[in-house]
């Protein structure tokens, strides 16, 4: 298996540092808001990364860290009226939501920055001690001028950066570059107490803190979006080799970044789409194949074109698997035995090739869209079998169809796109006709709509039923259940 280490620019053959075990460190949300669609894809490569892992026999820790405590958060609570405390609150439970409703499955361990103030202050003091920092007027500082790898996972220069007209923080700082490990109290912030006074850890010595608290150095893994690479990921290093004067992390994998329309998410462009506002339109399934179309460290473009795109690519994947289940149960009861034909033994060298073809590319650093590649001509080979055995049948049929649905759900589920082979024959039946292209009149497509939200209530897909009934909500049809959540709905205008 090769990984793209950031920080020697190139692939490297993984050898982790425990034989069998893997340990991860992603860097979490700062919780002052709901996460977008570009937060969201950081977080879902990490769970594909953690997934193939996990298949590839290793027992992976992963660690992913909550900031609750920042300027940001501190800001968005004077914005709504409300504490720090309870904007962290609110919208951590909106990411592990937003997480849930993708398919992300939560750390191994995911600490909060306020319930580890007592061993960053401990972790401060060591530099202090080592004189890689030093306080000034309440606040902390590290002394970049004393750590000389500086710059090493970024390739910046430093002091080619330093504007002559600095003036922020300089009656702190000794030096433009050096950042705060703790900076002192102000009015109405939330405030620690330090041997500096009152005051509050800067962001960057949380996830080293956390990670090293957590992980020991020499971890296997550090993870997060390319735009925390500088200065975040940075100044991580020099905390924490600077206090151990051991290597911090072994890899660092950095996620690419996400463009909408192709243009760079931002408010002033207005064009910032969060994920709980996609998952109204778009499938888990669709955003999550929508990332998993192009490598993890290229960039992505998130538009209505390249949705279409990844939700056509799941409905291949679906439709082979409902044809594949619906043959199954129509030869339910036929008698299975190894008198395979040579199409059959053709077929199974195709799956071992497709599973052996599947490894290598998720072994070449992850390379998602060459293993989905894969799949694809997989299950055109599989619908080509399905359609020969609707027409006569083999000895071995039910038990070449049966090794088929194994392999193929077995590469979707490291993927994380096993919802795909969820759905129900009259779901994706309902599904097909709301999907249909011929003109049809609005009567009808709200009855369609309605035997689709009944059909999911009826199979416990509640959040897909809530979804359609606000759908039908914002054009203006209200629909209200006459017998609780199980009965049937009745229309109102």
């Amino acid at each position: 298996m090769k990984i793209y280490n950031t920080l020697s620019r190139k692939k490297e053959e993984f050898t982790p540092r425990e034989n069998g075990k893997v340990s991860i460190y992603v860097c979490g949300p700062t919780v002052y808001n709901y996460i977008h669609v570009g937060n969201a894809r950081t977080f879902l490569n990490f769970d594909m990364i953690r997934r193939y892992l996990r298949h590839s026999g290793y027992e992976v820790t992963f660690v992913q860290n909550i900031t609750d405590v920042d300027d940001k958060i501190i800001n968005r609570a004077s914005e709504e009226g409300t504490s720090p405390e309870e904007v962290a609150a609110k919208y951590t439970w909106a990411f592990e939501k937003d997480m849930e409703s993708l398919g992300v499955e939560p750390p191994d361990i995911a600490p909060r920055a306020t319930e580890h103030i007592e061993d960053m202050i401990s972790v401060i003091e060591g530099l202090i001690e080592k004189k890689h920092a030093y306080a000034s007027a309440g606040d902390v500082y590290f002394d970049v001028s004393t750590f000389p790898r500086y710059g090493m996972l970024s390739g910046r220069d430093l002091d080619d950066q330093i504007d002559s007209s600095w003036t922020e923080g300089k009656d702190k700082k000794r030096a433009p570059h050096d950042f705060a490990l703790w900076k002192a109290a102000k009015p109405g912030e939330p405030c620690w107490k330090s041997p500096w006074g009152d005051g509050r850890p800067g962001w960057h010595i949380e996830c080293s803190t956390m990670s090293l608290e957590y992980l020991g150095s020499g971890f296997d893994i550090h993870g997060g979006g390319q735009d925390l690479i500088f200065p975040h990921h940075e100044n991580e290093i020099a905390q924490a080799e600077a206090l151990t004067g051991e290597k911090f992390a072994r890899y660092w994998v950095h996620s690419g970044m996400l463009t909408i329309d192709e243009e760079k998410m931002s408010k002033s462009l207005g064009n910032i789409t969060l994920l709980s506002e996609a998952l109204i339109h778009h499938s888990p399934e669709t955003i999550r194949m929508l990332c998993l179309l192009v490598h993890y460290r290229s960039p992505l473009n998130f538009s209505e074109e390249s949705l279409a795109e990844a939700n056509a690519s799941c409905e291949r994947i679906r439709r082979c698997l409902f044809n594949l289940k619906d043959l199954l149960e129509r030869l339910e009861g036929e008698k299975m035995n190894l008198e395979r034909t040579e199409r059959e033994n053709k077929l199974l060298f195709l799956l071992e090739d497709s599973q052996s073809d599947f490894r290598n590319a998720m072994d070449d650093d992850f390379n998602t869209a060459a293993a989905l590649s894969g799949i694809f001509g997989l299950v055109r080979e599989i619908n080509a079998y399905v359609q020969e055995v609707s027409s006569y049948k083999t000895p071995a049929a039910r038990l070449m169809l049966s090794e088929c649905e194994g392999r193929l759900e077995e590469m979707l589920d490291v993927l994380g796109l096993s919802g795909l082979s969820k759905a129900t024959p009259q779901q994706y039946q309902a599904s097909a006709r709301v999907r249909i292209q011929e003109p049809i009149d609005s009567d009808e497509l709200i009855k369609i709509l309605l035997d689709a939200r009944e059909l999911s209530r009826e199979t416990g897909e509640y959040e897909i039923a809530d979804m359609i009934r606000k759908r039908l909500m914002n054009l203006g049809i209200k629909v209200e259940d006459l017998r609780g959540r199980g009965g049937r709905g009745q229309v109102l205008q």
